[in-house]
Parts: C-alpha cells; sequence; structure tokens
C-alpha cells in the first residue's frame, strides 16, 4: 500500500528545517549581515544620486543620529538581558525640559547637565527596583516610566522652550573639521564616547559577562554566583542615564525643549538595536551591532531625503519591513544554535 502524503503541517516543518540549516551558526552572522545591508544601500545610493558617495554624507550619519546611537548602547544593554525600555523616548523629552527651563531660569550649563543625567539615571534606577523587587514585567514597568517621564514634561511647560544659552550654542554650532574639507560635531565625539565604554563595559568587564548570562537563564547566573540582582538593576540606569545624555545631545541639535519631543524614539532605538542584531528574548548582541542599526535607519533617510519625490513616511515603511525580515532572522538563527 502507497505510503500517505505528508500533512501541511509537516511538509512545512521539511520547509522551516531545510531554510534554517542555509543558515550559518555563528554568532557574528546577524552583524555580517546588517554590515552587508549598509554597504548595499550605499552602493546603491551611489550609484543612483550624484554627491552621495561622499565622506560627507557618511559622517552626516554620525551627526544626525547621534543621540539616537548613545539611545541604542543603552537599550542594547537592556535587550541582552531579556528585557525592554519603552520609557527613553518620554526620558529624552524630559531631559530638554528640565534643561530648558533651568537654562532659561540662569542655571549653570555643566550643572543643567548633570542634573539631567542624574534625573535619567535615578528614573532608571527606580525602575529596575521595581521591575526586580516586585517581579513586574518590563514592558508594564517600563510603560508606566514613560507616561510619568511624558506627563513631567507637561508640567514644566505645555509650550516649546528655546535655548540660547552660549554653551549650548556654542555645541549646536561648532564644527570640527577631520581633513577633506569634512566635518563632525561635539556630539559625535560624545556618542562615539560612549560606544566605546559601552563596548569595553559589555564585552570584556564581569559586568557585561553577567549581562549575557542573565539573558542565557537568569536562575544559570544565579547559581554560578553572579551578581544578578544588582546588574538587572544596573542595566536599566544606564538606560536611564543613555536616554538622558541622549537628551542632552538632542537639545545640542535643536536648541529647545519640548513635551512632545522623542515621540516613538524608543521604538527606532528598539529597531535599530534588533536590526544590529541583537535577539529580542535576550542573551546575545552587540553594541557595533547596534551602531551600524542606527546607521542603516539614518542611511535610508538619507535616500529618501535625496529621492526628494517621497513622503518621510516611507522611512517607517521600510524600517518595518526590514525590521520584520531581521526578526524572522533571529528566529532561523535561533532554531540553527538549537
Amino acid at each position: 500500500m502507497s505510503s500517505q502524503a505528508a500533512s501541511p503541517v509537516s511538509r512545512a516543518d521539511e520547509r522551516f528545517r531545510a531554510l534554517r540549516r542555509l543558515i550559518p551558526g555563528s554568532r557574528y552572522v546577524s552583524v555580517l549581515v546588517t554590515l552587508g545591508l549598509l554597504i548595499a544601500m550605499f552602493i546603491a545610493g551611489s550609484a543612483r544620486y550624484r554627491g552621495f558617495a561622499s565622506g560627507q554624507v557618511v559622517l552626516n550619519l554620525f551627526v544626525d543620529n547621534a543621540f539616537l546611537i548613545v539611545l541604542a548602547v543603552g537599550t542594547t544593554f537592556v535587550i541582552v538581558t531579556g528585557g525592554i525600555d519603552l520609557s527613553i523616548g518620554s526620558v529624552v523629552a524630559l531631559s530638554t525640559m528640565i534643561a530648558a527651563s533651568l537654562l532659561r531660569a540662569g542655571w549653570p550649563p555643566l550643572v543643567v547637565i548633570a542634573i539631567v543625567l542624574l534625573a535619567g539615571s535615578t528614573l532608571g534606577l527606580l525602575v529596575g527596583l521595581v521591575i526586580h523587587y516586585f517581579d513586574i514585567q518590563p514592558f508594564i514597568a517600563t510603560l508606566a516610566a514613560m507616561f510619568f517621564a511624558r506627563g513631567l514634561c507637561y508640567v514644566i511647560s505645555l509650550d516649546a522652550i528655546s535655548i540660547s544659552d552660549p554653551f549650548f550654542v556654542a555645541m549646536a554650532q561648532t564644527r570640527i573639521p577631520v581633513g577633506g574639507g569634512m566635518q563632525i560635531t561635539p556630539s559625535v565625539i560624545i556618542a562615539v564616547l560612549a560606544v566605546i565604554v559601552a563596548f569595553v563595559v559589555l564585552h570584556y568587564t564581569r559586568m557585561g559577562r553577567t549581562v549575557y548570562a542573565i539573558g542565557n537563564g537568569g536562575q544559570s547566573a544565579m547559581l554560578m554566583g553572579l551578581p544578578v540582582t544588582r546588574t538587572k538593576i544596573l542595566v536599566y540606569v544606564i538606560s536611564g542615564f543613555c536616554a538622558a545624555l541622549g537628551g542632552v545631545l538632542f537639545t545640542f541639535y535643536t536648541l529647545s525643549g519640548y513635551s512632545l519631543t522623542a515621540v516613538g524614539m524608543e521604538l527606532d532605538a528598539i529597531a535599530a538595536v534588533v536590526i544590529g542584531g541583537t535577539i529580542l528574548t535576550g542573551g546575545s548582541g552587540y553594541v557595533l551591532g547596534s551602531v551600524l542599526g542606527v546607521l542603516v535607519l539614518g542611511l535610508i533617510q538619507t535616500i529618501i531625503s535625496f529621492e526628494g519625490t517621497l513622503s518621510s513616511w516611507w522611512t517607517k515603511i521600510v524600517i518595518g519591513a526590514l525590521l520584520l525580515i531581521f526578526v524572522v532572522l533571529q528566529r532561523l538563527f535561533i532554531a540553527r544554535r538549537r
């Protein structure tokens, strides 16, 4: 008697297993895919648009997205542990409002920056404590923090507050030559320093190893004697600090504070981190990959700007498509490892 035809489910399983066998097992493959995408997009843009293939276009990706790079750094720490932080966009807005209001009141700029960074770190600390000691899901805790920080923005002012402080104006207008007629801003240097520090901490310190261990299984990390509690709280402090620092860089970029600033920016940061190869379930991810993710998002915006005939909403459409593709790839990577 002839064997029965395979069911649709079994055929789908066979196709999935065949597909995942095509995915390389290297832990760096997701970052390499992002790098390849970035290079391919730049080559395509250079072939299509005059003036696209210039060093300044590349540097402008860093100039225009320095604040997002810093946000992505903090978000990487959180997602590698298997958490999420939805509050960073609101913390950026709150940072701009605190800075603008204090500067308008005549406070020294360096004191203002210190207060902003302390406020962001403190909010991150509170979120981390709530998540750990009350066993609340990071999604819910950071969602509450998002509403809390956004509400504080409206308490400070309902209107936009312009910044005319000489130090902030100088930081916004200063251009640092890097040769060949190209230039960057001080915000780029700050963002690069943040990336370097985060890279060293995440990949070469005991805390970084603990972050990865938490993402791969918190109970196992505790049995290994790693400081799980302290690290789980600390990653949200880092995320809050990076959000506040990103807010400072954003004030350098816009010279204003506004309650509706950075609406949805937390989703941009998360998208950049995922596109950069960090696994949403935790345990795998790289700071440099997140930077590449930010550059991919920035390059999409640049291409649409050069095209001139496309709506800015196409940026969101392309990002959404890329995010879906990379989530599917992550699923295949995880299945390949198993």
